[in-house]
């Protein structure tokens, strides 16, 4: 027996990186899949998105674990887009016990920022209440809610040196929080149902989104045009540890924990796997 055996996963962002690592690692401990990404590029956000051909990829993994999966194209930022994934996914799989809000996008250096900014809020934060909202309906007593935060919702960030310098970042940032927020109020209220929420918190994660210039840009300012091999020995800065970053699957075993009946009585959390980036920023405090 797996330890999500015979559950049903909804999980955005599956396409590729940290969703499609979610959506593959639950289906390893016996989950089947709802699975949707948007698969298109979004004009503001300056690195190329999924493809449909990366989430037959994903039901592909799934499928090679012997699970079900119902992959579908939708657009997180359209709820109605969302109620139809759901519902279709519980009328072939049966029921819906997990909700993984993964699909999120980065907007550092994003132009026209305007645009950034909006695409930022409507992907990581009404997107994953979106998500939410489209599965509450049908989550009951034992169900589990996943949100992907990060740790830069959690550094001391509340000097603005250049207001509107980089609404895109910005818009990032406050995505996160503000769905950290979102989920705190949500774990409270749904406690009485037995229903969980949680939020997990990664440091930098080896994906597209990182691997990718306007993050480069980000980490190497000074340079115009700044590589991979340029960006990456500044990635450390995040971290306590000496690692550039996190892999997917790193996140995905927290995720695993999380939705399992290991974690019955854990709710409200906001769990950093993060090599250690939050304590370069506070001291100790209960």
């Amino acid at each position: 027996m797996g330890r999500v055996e015979s559950k049903v996963a909804f999980v955005t962002g599956a396409a590729r990186g940290q969703g499609r690592s979610h959506a593959v690692r639950l289906a390893e401990e016996g989950a089947d899949i709802i699975a949707v990404d948007l698969c298109s590029d979004i004009a503001a956000i300056g690195y190329p998105m999924a493809t449909p051909e990366d989430l037959e990829e994903t039901a592909r993994l799934v499928e090679k674990h012997g699970r079900r999966i119902v992959a579908i194209q939708a657009d997180v930022r359209q709820i109605d887009q969302l109620r139809a994934a759901v519902e279709r996914g519980i009328a072939e799989l049966g029921s819906l016990d997990i909700v993984v809000a993964q699909a999120g996008v980065a907007g550092m250096k994003g132009e026209p920022q305007i645009d950034a900014w909006c695409a930022v809020v409507d992907t990581n934060l009404i997107g994953t209440m979106n998500a939410i909202q489209a599965a509450l309906p049908h989550l009951g007593d034992g169900a589990s809610i996943i949100a992907t935060g990060s740790t830069a919702a959690l550094m001391d960030v509340s000097k603005v040196d250049v207001p509107g310098k980089d609404l895109g970042g910005v818009a990032y940032v406050f995505s996160k929080r503000a769905l950290s927020q979102y989920i705190h109020e949500l774990a409270t209220h749904l406690a009485p149902r037995g229903i969980r929420a949680n939020v997990v918190h990664p440091t930098n994660c080896n994906t597209d989104m990182l691997q990718s210039e306007p993050m480069y840009r980000s980490f190497r300012p000074d340079l115009e045009h700044p590589t991979r091999a340029d960006a990456e020995p500044a990635f450390g800065v995040q971290q306590a540890m000496p690692i550039p970053y996190v892999e997917p699957e790193d996140i995905s075993n927290t995720v695993l924990f999380l939705a399992s009946d290991e974690a019955r009585y854990v709710t409200g959390m906001q769990m950093r796997v993060d090599g250690g980036g939050y304590l370069k920023w506070y001291d100790y405090h209960t």
